[in-house]
């Protein structure tokens, strides 16, 4: 069998389990014993020693048994029927159930159990990334705009700033999750008319069955109306909140990419690590890199579960089935292993403190420009005529340092000159000493970030447990 790469090579084991074939055939097995027990407790007439024989034969799985007899049925869950009940001896699961009362409800416990997964690893991320901005919220460094420098900034208001919307995607998920509802035993067409007639029309013993399926499963909500599948939009929904996690990552991953190439910082470069097969001096980004990718990837599940919303016909058919049973498995692969990769970045980033501040020094007149502008203001000169004149002497010096006419920027010398903008040597020489360092409101805005996260790992402990697999 050809391998799901994103699962065998970048997902980690919990989330492969949850969505193994084994593992899919053993929450199927559970929830028809599950069913079994409930119609029982009802007053159906089901044999203890028959629930006791298909409970010692749950986890007896025989992948290629059950495939041979789906190339006889054509029907998946047919097969997986007759093989359950050949090894237990008995027929009595299934009893006023449809292949999609056993399927849908599977299917969204897997994705509400790989949910849980997914929002205690994003969490665990932003505990780490928490500690390398209170570690790094003093750290000036030149702030970029359209990835040109702009104006001083701290490194951990950097990190903050994709923490935030990571927190945000955070928040998505754990409303999504306790949201999230589940189909339920509803029948053919929605109206649980085969359980109401097994229980001989008693409404009350349906709404029960119901009622315990849904506690087996541990779903907090519950469709009422739904026809033979659950709406679709869910997918979407799901598929969605995976997409929008990823975009947090997915740009601290490009700027530290792009902060390796000014070699201010790295992801880090383990022992015995080849950065190319050629080169042997190259450091590659190649962990960031795959973030990037990853986020790709879930775009175009993204676009595949969008396909199917809206387009349910009546009461429901399966044509989203092999759409489906790509995207759904493979967005939390991918997810999964987004996550993976942004833990063992975090654990292993490096922060290049010599480099940072040389770049400081050097763009540091240019990083004041807005700064001056304000004290020339205060000083009766128009705001425009200020820009005008702090524009015209930083583009000339500019363009003088990069063809080599000048070697030492001058570019406060050059404003101190231009009687326009009202400033002396010495009063830049101030503002200079005053504000070069200044990062405004970054390290407050750094400690709110860190209060945020802290208060959310409260509600969620176990998350601290997570720890990264070994990234390939």
């Amino acid at each position: 069998m050809i391998p799901n790469v994103l699962a065998t090579r970048y997902a980690s084991p919990a989330i492969q389990a949850i969505w193994s074939t084994d593992g899919r055939i053993l929450l199927e097995r559970e929830l028809w014993i599950a069913v079994m027990k409930a119609q029982r407790d009802l007053g159906i007439e089901i044999p203890e020693e028959a629930i006791a024989a298909y409970e010692r034969v749950k986890n007896t799985i025989n992948i290629e048994s059950i495939r041979k007899r789906e190339e006889i049925t054509r029907h998946d869950v047919k097969a997986r029927i007759e093989e359950f009940c050949d090894l237990a001896g008995y027929e009595h699961i299934h009893k006023g159930m449809t292949s999609r009362d056993l399927t849908e409800n599977v299917e969204q416990l897997q994705v509400y159990k790989s949910l849980e997964q997914i929002r205690n690893k994003a969490i665990a991320a932003l505990h780490l990334l928490a500690k390398k901005a209170q570690l790094y919220k003093e750290l000036s460094i030149t702030g970029r705009t359209h990835n040109v420098a702009a104006q001083t900034t701290t490194f951990g208001k950097r990190l903050s700033m994709f923490g935030e919307e990571i927190l945000l995607s955070v928040k998505q998920v754990i409303f999504l999750i306790e949201n999230y509802p589940v189909r339920g035993l509803k029948g053919a067409v929605g109206t649980q008319m085969d359980q109401l007639t097994l229980f001989n029309g008693n409404i009350e013993k349906v709404a029960q069955l119901e009622e315990c399926i849904v506690k087996h499963l541990e779903i907090k909500a519950s469709f009422t109306n739904v026809g033979q599948v659950y709406p679709r939009s869910l997918d979407y929904a799901t598929v969605s909140a995976l997409y929008q996690l990823a975009a947090g990552p997915s740009s601290f991953a490009k700027t530290l990419r792009l902060m390796t190439g000014h070699e201010t910082a790295s992801e880090g470069f383990a022992k015995g690590q080849v950065g190319s097969s050629a080169m042997p001096h190259k450091m590659n980004s190649r962990s960031c890199e795959r973030i990037n990718g990853f986020a790709v990837i879930l775009n175009g599940y993204l676009n595949m579960a969008a396909g199917l919303s809206g387009d349910q016909w009546n009461e429901g058919d399966v044509s989203c089935s092999v759409v489906r049973r790509v995207c759904l498995p493979d967005a939390f692969f991918a997810i999964d292993g987004l996550l993976e990769t942004f833990l063992t970045i975090l654990n292993q980033m490096e922060v290049f403190v010599a480099v940072i501040e040389r770049e400081n020094r050097y763009y540091q007149p240019f990083l004041l420009t807005t700064t001056i502008m304000m004290e020339a203001v205060k000083r009766g000169v128009g705001r425009e005529t200020a820009h005008e004149v702090i524009k015209e002497h930083a583009v000339q010096t500019v363009r003088d340092l990069r063809n080599g006419s000048i070697e030492k920027n001058d570019f406060l010398d050059r404003l101190a000159k231009d009687g326009r903008l009202k400033l002396s040597a010495n009063e830049l020489q101030d503002i200079v000493s005053i504000a070069g360092n200044h990062s405004g409101m970054a390290s407050a805005q750094v400690s709110m970030f860190c209060d945020q996260v802290s208060s959310l790992v409260s509600m969620y402990p176990e998350s601290l447990n997570i720890q990264p697999g070994r990234i390939l």
